[in-house]
């Protein structure tokens, strides 16, 4: 009586687990999750960029089209809600005072972990007034650069 061996060789096991590999790195640089995290985290950037705006634009309609009392056309990084020291920042907690217009001011993505690249008291956003008294808020995107002017 003959016996007949089924199954694979270890060459075509071996042969299989190449291919996999090699269809597995092709797939992992085609989607390129570094670039796709940048890209999430550009798009929250313009979020809260707009977020900010817009709370800002609300309370100077309910108080006959003025900002809050410390913007200027200077260019300052936003101070963090409940933060101890905003020198050299605006102090935007007008607008976070009782939830009215925000809970908290939002914060650059980046700025919420604790990596360092930030300052401890802002969100790593930029605001300033135009010369025309226009809101101009600048964030520095990864992928993009953030620049809208309301």
């Amino acid at each position: 009586m003959k016996h007949t061996h089924t199954g694979f060789t270890l060459i075509e096991i071996l042969l299989v687990i190449g291919l996999i590999a090699i269809l597995a790195a092709i797939v992992i640089i085609a989607v390129n999750p570094a670039r796709q995290l940048e890209k999430a985290r550009d798009t929250e950037r313009l979020a809260d960029v707009y977020t900010i705006l817009n709370a800002l634009q609300q309370y100077a309609v309910d108080h006959g089209g003025s900002f809050p009392d410390n913007l200027s056309t200077d260019s300052y990084e936003i101070c963090r809600t409940g933060a101890e020291d905003c020198t050299d920042m605006y102090d935007l907690s007008a607008l976070t005072d009782n939830g009215t217009y925000l809970v908290s001011i939002p914060m650059d993505p980046l700025c919420d972990t604790d990596n360092g690249d930030c300052d401890p008291n802002g969100v790593g956003y930029q605001l300033n007034l135009t010369s025309n008294g226009r809101l101009h808020i600048v964030a520095d995107g990864e992928g993009i650069a953030i620049d809208v002017t309301k």
